[in-house]
């Protein structure tokens, strides 16, 4: 009797960390020939995410099928959990998100900004990241500034 409730109470402390694990993967989908994209990825998994790349010349077709409109296209998506973070967003908004579940598709950092998580240089100004709206709008809300 006294193995049988070890047992279990192994059996229930693992069964949390079994789901914080998947909670943290991520699936990144790039332009097979960009560099910038395999440099944020590292830099999601250097902040505890696994990240599986896959590359693909249907990118234009991902982002619309999850409704992201061209104006906040950013270099790569990434999907975690049930949101797609568009480009290089920081990993304080993404965790932020993942830990509040806010109703939206996700977040959107678009372009390349210099300076951003995974790309070189220096960065020039405040970078915005928005808010990815179920119902698109002419000006997305400014989900953070960093």
């Amino acid at each position: 009797m006294k193995n049988l409730k070890k047992l279990a109470v192994v059996a229930l402390l693992s069964f949390p960390l079994t789901g914080l694990a998947a909670e943290t993967s991520a699936t990144l989908y790039k332009d097979p020939n960009c560099g910038c994209c395999e440099e944020y990825a590292k830099y999601l998994e250097k902040n505890g995410f696994d990240v599986e790349v896959i590359g693909t010349n249907d990118l234009s077709q991902i982002k619309a099928e999850n409704k992201i409109p061209k104006s906040l296209y950013g270099c790569h998506s990434t999907f975690i959990g049930n949101y797609v973070f568009e480009g290089h967003v920081n990993v304080e908004s993404v965790n932020k998100v993942l830990e509040e579940e806010p109703s939206i598709i996700g977040l959107s950092v678009p372009g390349m900004p210099l300076g951003s998580p995974g790309m070189g240089g220096e960065k020039q100004d405040p970078i915005e990241v928005y808010t990815l709206a179920f119902q698109p709008t002419d000006t997305p809300d400014v989900y953070a500034t960093y």
